[in-house]
């Protein structure tokens, strides 16, 4: 679900920017104040494993249509919503700016779609109304399940929104949204599946990681490294390995926009555009997560690796710094 420029105008590229930036700057101050120095490995570890599962594109039966996962309901389960949101952006900075997956003006509202509303909205209206305050197996996997789902239809309709509002593309509101936003039902069911599977590990290994994302407190002295451990173990092999297996379907995004206006990518003429694609150029040294004019598994393995470890340096490097600024 990563926008592309060619979807934006500069004007709705702008304002999306701004937003997030507001978002982030008050969830950096959130997590300051929450002075929590054993979340900051979590946050990098989780970081890095989110990258790795999104390089999975997984086929929807006979759509000829692909999905990956978002992982914005997985952080802000683990995380609460406002490291979650930190390390989204994390996310999705590396791999516009070091692997061309998104567009540079579409960058704020890919942060948006696919972080604002797992961590703000349905997280705390949703997934916490159905869990509740006693926690058990069987509401973890409903509510994991229900949110996921939930917070993808909500984000693939604001890529709806964006676009319309745009005004730049030839994708009719009707017909695109009418696309949209089943191919992502389908989606968001194998997301809240994955979601669900993964928040019942960490609570089987350490259930006191759930609880306090839930309630907003530290963790205290909880010895947390079997679920670091796990995670890493599960990162690793999922970009160094299950990520040759990805789906070369276009994903649902791409899907829509094929069957909306016949191409997959949309061509811009604004100057913007050009500009901010020069830029994306000369700063991914591997687009496409592979060698530049050649694809190879090692290409893609090199790319989970150096994404991951970008993306865990840069979360764990936030957390760092609200932790100093705290003290």
């Amino acid at each position: 679900m990563h926008m592309a420029d060619a979807l934006i105008s500069p004007a709705v590229g702008g304002v999306m920017w701004a937003a997030t930036a507001g978002l982030i700057a008050y969830s950096a101050k959130k997590v300051k104040d929450e002075s929590d120095d054993r979340k900051v490995p979590l946050m990098g570890v989780l970081g890095a494993f989110i990258f790795a599962a999104q390089m999975i594109n997984f086929s929807i039966p006979a759509t000829g249509s692909s999905g990956h996962l978002g992982g914005g309901m997985i952080l802000s389960i683990l995380l609460g919503p406002y490291a979650a949101f930190l390390v989204m952006a994390s996310v999705l900075i590396v791999q516009a700016l070091f692997f061309a997956d998104g567009g540079l003006l579409a960058l704020g509202c890919n942060i948006f779609n696919m972080g604002f509303f797992p961590c703000f909205l349905v997280y705390p209206l949703i997934y916490r109304k159905i869990v509740g305050k006693e926690l058990t197996q069987a509401k973890l996997m409903l509510g994991s399940l229900l949110a996921a789902v939930i917070s993808l239809q909500l984000g693939a309709f604001s890529v709806v929104l964006e676009t319309v509002a745009s005004g730049i593309s030839e994708l009719p509101f009707r017909t695109f949204v009418l696309l949209m936003q089943p191919i992502h039902l389908a989606i968001g069911i194998v997301e809240g599946i994955v979601t669900a599977a993964v928040v019942a590990f960490v609570w089987k290994a350490r259930p006191e990681i759930l609880d306090s994302a839930a309630r907003g407190v530290a963790m205290g002295k909880v010895d947390i490294k079997k679920v670091l451990l796990g995670l890493l173990v599960v990162a690793a092999l999922t970009a160094g390995a299950l990520s040759w297996f990805a789906s070369s379907n276009p994903d649902g995004l791409e899907w829509a926009m094929l069957k909306t206006s016949g191409k997959e990518e949309l061509e811009s003429h604004e100057t913007v555009h050009a500009s901010l694609a020069g830029a994306q150029e000369k700063t991914a040294f591997l687009p496409d997560y592979g060698f530049k004019k050649e694809e190879s598994r090692l290409g893609t393995s090199v790319s989970g690796f150096v994404g991951g470890a970008l993306v865990l340096f840069l979360a764990v490097l936030f957390g760092w710094i609200f932790r100093r600024r705290k003290k």
